[in-house]
């Protein structure tokens, strides 16, 4: 990949050498294994670090070509890959979520418990794909636990979400769970963006997979972008670590990767909320694809328009600060992306309108339009704790610039 004096997009090559002091130092007192950053300015890449180790046991080093699973990076891509469909005239996202799910038809709305269980009631308003979109639809992850839903969810998430599971069989059984809260009246991020994934495979009429290899990858040439990595590639797949404590990586335990644990096998579950495997310079495709106003070398992917309306905060101000568990956060969410709304509100350098989103291995990405900037992390690495990294690395690019 070719670089650039960082002066010639009015970085400080002095300023920007602190990247590599404080990742280094991340690797060098075995808070993570390996870490790639990379920080675009102006359609040139001035930075790329590398750091550490993509497989300790072996002593390898990481590579620029490596294979992450990127996780919850995956939903910015279905959320294009379902307004691309918008754009089509294929649906209003005001359209009821059952209209192409007919089981969430059904789907109940817990509201408080009683004697004898559980009281659910009919969803008013009824849950659509804008609902999905904004996570504001009353589904969940199971990871709170203020409300017996939270409990139902952690009961059912072991036993879907397996790679011979068909993806119609997993979101049946999520819509025979109630939603914790009726559609629209509050933000949970949650598992909306795996029903999406099976929207668009049901508007598409093909497998998600191939939708997104047809209409966003091979435009784009993510060529190492999937959800199962071929037999040929694997000698590139990073390893994925985490840590009880803040330090000391140690191999993930395989029963807590889900359908990332063996990514060679072929997948009747695509999940669109965490499933892809991808390398840093095929999501800078999609990066630069997004901040090109839609457009790539193969023409438009998607509009300027949509892309506006996707990337500008819909949550309304009775539901902020959103919450992830006890985490607070500092930022409003589009449709597929969170949305920097305040600088005085955001805990980090930014600028307001800046947009992206994370992987829960550490992968990370931001977009800047006003900056002319894109930011990109890519690590494997499953914390028990909360890592300060990609904040770090937010801050350490933005201090950079002087002009």
């Amino acid at each position: 990949m070719k670089l650039y004096p960082p002066e010639d997009v009015g970085l400080s090559s002095a300023r920007l050498k602190r990247i590599d002091t404080v990742m280094e130092d991340f690797v060098a007192d075995n808070r993570l294994p390996g870490i790639i950053t990379l920080i675009q300015r102006r359609d040139k890449v001035i930075h790329l670090g590398k750091y550490g180790l993509m497989d300790i046991e072996a002593g390898r080093p990481i590579e620029e070509d490596a294979i992450f699973r990127i996780y919850s990076m995956t939903k910015p891509i279905i959320s294009v890959a379902l307004m691309m469909l918008y754009e089509e005239g294929r649906l209003s996202l005001q359209d009821p979520v059952s209209d192409f799910i007919p089981a969430f038809g059904r789907t109940k709305v817990y509201a408080g418990t009683t004697p004898l269980g559980l009281r659910l009631v009919g969803q008013d308003p009824v849950m659509t794909v804008y609902h999905l979109l904004t996570h504001t639809a009353g589904l969940s992850y199971g990871w709170c636990f203020d409300s017996p839903v939270e409990d139902l969810y952690r009961e059912l998430m072991p036993n879907v979400f397996h790679r011979e599971q068909p993806l119609e069989y997993v979101v049946e059984q999520i819509a025979q769970l109630p939603l914790l809260f009726q559609p629209g009246s509050q933000w949970r991020y949650s598992r909306a963006t795996d029903i999406l994934g099976y929207v668009v495979q049901v508007l598409a009429d093909m497998p998600l997979a191939d939708f997104l290899e047809e209409r966003i990858f091979r435009p784009l040439g993510m060529n190492d972008t999937t959800f199962q990595l071929p037999l040929e590639k694997v000698g590139r797949l990073a390893k994925i670590y985490e840590s009880p404590e803040l330090y000391d990586p140690i191999v993930a335990d395989p029963a807590g990767l889900g359908t990332l644990c063996d990514v060679t096998t072929p997948t009747r579950c695509p999940s669109g909320g965490g499933g892809l495997l991808s390398t840093l310079a095929d999501y800078l495709s999609f990066c630069n694809c997004l901040l090109n106003k839609g457009c790539s070398d193969s023409g438009q992917l998607i509009s300027r328009k949509t892309l506006e309306w996707m990337t500008t905060n819909h949550i309304p101000q009775h539901m902020l600060p959103l919450a992830m568990g006890p985490v607070m956060l500092d930022h409003g969410f589009g449709l597929g992306f969170r949305v920097a709304t305040s600088l005085g509100e955001a805990r980090t350098l930014t600028s307001v309108g800046e947009y992206g989103w994370y992987g829960i291995a550490n992968t990370y990405f931001w977009i800047d339009r006003s900056e002319a900037l894109i930011g990109l992390m890519m690590t494997q690495h499953r914390p028990k704790l909360p890592y300060p990294v990609m904040e770090r690395f937010k801050i350490l690019t933005y201090q950079s610039i002087d002009d």
